[in-house]
């Protein structure tokens, strides 16, 4: 068994555990990175990045088919057809220059790269398994970035027909019909995605609403578009398991039940912490439920044992996890930092997307504050004209009395792009003045938060 000695191990090689590599790196810092498939994790390979390349290709042959029967400004074009196995090919090549980039920037920081399975046989040491036989490391400072694993149902498990987000993203063919279980984000954008590829989709969701960690002033507008195309919802649903035949999700609603013939039935009902298989029961770690344990430095209950991204509990979000990751390689350079974000933004790329920072309306509320908030809608937009989609808006909630900015959501075409300053407002301590106060470029979807800040003070120019 071959020994290596390093000053940090990173056991994970996901959004969290490459960052803190690369970071790790950038300081000098003799630094191992421990993975046991494909260097990006969850969201490079089979999340996040895949996902929105098939939502742009169906929305592309959405577009294509809506314009086959004319457009609002004059365009018609004949229907379009769809090679989904080149669809396939084209994320997976994404993909893969991405799981390149990532190796090459590991590379140019001196990151020594272990490929393989590790699992923790203390605080200090892991034992890998590679191709080439296995390794031992040990090192100063540990860092768990093992993310998470869809979850499944007892009465779904995860095989043939039925699969979780991973395997839609791979399949051979674009299926007649599916069913998706949970109305979620990653439900709804996939669910979404097949409809507009021609899909029959049902979703099945055991709350009253789409979307249930949002407000349903933000998630209105994306249920009338799930109706425009045709996607059947069912709430108050639960999904009971398989027909008797095998070939249709049993589904019990309203003291009735009913059974859903589907090509493909698609479990997307959240995600959990990877905490098994890589050696927790060997460390003596405080958890938080099913979640390990850290403070504000991302620290574990054992000393230089740190902890990144999705194992260490919500949000689950692949930006948080790299925050984190850069961070902790500061502070193993002898850096002081703290993790104190004011607002981590969150994205669903729906259709139309919802962008969200900081607090709704009703939680600034609940906080005990008293508020104002100022919401305008694209339909007052020149831009949002121009692009031919005018459904959704901005809308800010700012305290009532200093008019600090205490949450920025917007729902509708793009809204997405503009998340990057709604989360930097909000960490800057802006004001509705400060915003109100800022130039925005005409016309953009952007004017949109400045003109939501303006009504907000009863000043709007446009509406």
């Amino acid at each position: 068994m071959g020994e290596i000695t390093t000053k940090l191990l990173v056991l994970g090689g996901g959004p969290g555990g490459y960052v803190a590599a690369i970071r790790a790196g950038h300081h000098g810092i003799d630094t191992v990175l421990v993975e046991e498939t494909r260097l990006g994790g969850t969201c490079l390979n089979v999340g996040c990045i895949p996902s929105k390349a098939v939502i742009h290709a169906a929305e592309a042959y959405h577009a294509a088919l809506l314009q086959a029967a004319g457009s609002p400004f004059g365009l018609s074009a004949g229907p379009p057809s769809l090679d989904f196995t080149r669809t396939v090919a084209w994320k997976d090549g994404i993909v893969a220059r991405l799981n390149t980039g990532v190796a090459a920037l590991l590379k140019r920081g001196g990151v020594k790269i272990l490929r393989g399975r590790g699992t923790m046989v203390d605080g200090k040491t892991c034992h890998v398994e590679t191709d080439t036989g296995p390794e031992r490391v040990r090192a100063e400072h540990v860092i768990l970035a093992t993310g998470s694993v869809a979850s499944a149902l007892p009465s779904l498990p995860f095989g043939g027909r039925v699969i979780s987000s991973t395997e839609a993203l791979s399949l051979p063919a674009v299926p007649a019909s599916m069913v998706v279980v949970g109305a979620g984000y990653i439900g709804l954008e996939l669910g979404t995605a097949f409809a507009k590829l021609g899909t029959k989709v049902t979703v099945v969701e055991m709350a009253e609403r789409i979307l249930p960690l949002y407000d349903a002033e933000l998630t209105r507008p994306v249920a009338r578009r799930l109706g425009t195309l045709g996607i059947e919802v069912l709430l108050g649903a639960r999904a009971a398991g398989m027909s008797e035949a095998g070939d249709a999700l049993r589904v019990e609603t309203g003291g009735s039940t009913r059974d859903i013939p589907a090509a493909t039935i698609l479990v997307a009902v959240g995600r959990r912490p990877r905490t098994a298989d890589f050696g927790l029961d060997r460390l003596d770690l405080d958890m938080s439920g099913p979640f390990i344990r850290i403070d504000e430095r991302c620290a574990t209950s054992m000393r230089n044992v740190w902890a990144v991204g999705d194992v260490t509990g919500e949000p689950m979000l692949a930006h948080r996890a790299m925050a984190q990751g850069e961070m902790v390689a500061d502070i193993v350079a002898g850096h002081r930092r703290a993790f104190h974000k004011v607002a981590i933004p969150a994205v669903c790329f729906t259709d139309p997307e919802i962008a969200s920072a900081g607090l709704s309306p009703d939680e600034a509320r609940a906080a005990g504050h008293e508020v104002r908030t100022g919401l305008f809608p694209f339909a007052a937009n020149g831009r949002a004209m121009t692009l031919a989609d005018e459904d959704g808006f901005v809308r800010v909630t700012a305290r009532a009395d200093n008019h600090l900015v205490l949450g920025i959501q917007a729902v509708g075409a793009g809204v997405s792009e503009l998340s990057a300053g709604f989360g930097l407002a909000l960490e800057m301590g802006a004001r509705l003045e400060d915003v109100a106060g800022t130039i925005h470029a005409h016309p953009t979807l952007g004017e949109a938060f400045h003109e939501a800040n303006l009504r907000a003070l009863g000043e709007a120019l446009h509406i």
